[in-house]
């Protein structure tokens, strides 16, 4: 590994840049050159990102799953699982490293590809080791600063993008377990054109009407009004509050 010392004034300028991009600055910029440094370039593998590569993996799982079961606590595993795998895979990695221009700042040897043109496996390698960088430099907190702006889209993708994930099967067992009656669903109204209507729906158990929630159909908005209401019910942060019709 690198030491301060024998930084270049090229790579420490790339560590700025790359510092400004992320968000965060390194009290030990070695870690960020090891970040970015490719083992196809590197002395030796030692000296690459892969080893970082392996902890920000790991740190990026940690931070999905604990946000995930404090934001959905009536999820059963089964759906956790379903909305991790597709928050932490490759193909997600690999579009974040590509919307930060990771391509740009990436340390690579020849025929690796040019700048700009970087694999997005690499992409993703990248953004699992920056990870891991910033863990070691400052702990837990300023990881999930970085990853937390990035995630949060992505699990929403994830719940709204046909994962299977049931909100209703959720309730309904809730109101059947509660109050022998199945929840019901409100459409209070639409708006938008007929080629492009969203829909607001609000769940009801029993006597109580939740927080209503928009849908690009009705589907999605049920599903969405039945995430409303059981984070109603487990007094947590209501998940489409602030939802608004997109025309």
């Amino acid at each position: 590994m690198a030491t301060s010392g024998s930084i270049s004034k090229t790579q420490r300028s790339a560590l700025i840049r790359c510092e400004k991009r992320i968000g965060y600055q390194f009290r030990d910029p070695t870690l960020l050159l090891e970040a970015i440094t490719h083992s196809s370039i590197a002395n030796c593998r030692r000296d690459s990102n892969e080893r970082l590569e392996f902890l920000g993996d790991s740190i990026l799982g940690f931070v999905v799953c604990e946000y995930l079961f404090h934001r959905f606590p009536d999820l059963l595993e089964g759906d956790l699982t379903k909305i991790k795998s597709y928050v932490v895979s490759r193909r997600t990695c690999g579009q974040i490293g590509k919307e930060m221009d990771f391509a740009s700042l990436l340390v690579v040897g020849k025929g690796i590809g040019s700048p700009g043109q970087v694999p997005a496996s690499l992409l993703a390698n990248a953004f699992e080791s920056i990870v891991g960088a910033i863990y070691i430099d400052g702990g837990i907190d300023p990881a999930k600063a970085f990853l937390m702006p990035h995630l949060e889209r992505f699990v929403a993708e994830a719940i709204d993008g046909g994962l299977d994930i049931n909100f209703k099967s959720e309730l309904q067992q809730y109101a059947q377990k509660r109050f022998g009656l199945p929840p019901y669903y409100h459409l209070l109204s639409d708006s938008g054109p007929d080629h492009s209507k969203w829909f607001n729906v609000a769940a009801q158990v029993d006597k109580k009407v939740f927080r209503a929630a928009w849908g690009k159909n009705k589907k999605q908005a049920e599903q969405r009004a039945a995430a409303n209401a059981l984070a109603e019910l487990a007094n947590k942060e209501i998940p489409y509050a602030d939802e608004v019709p997109q025309t």
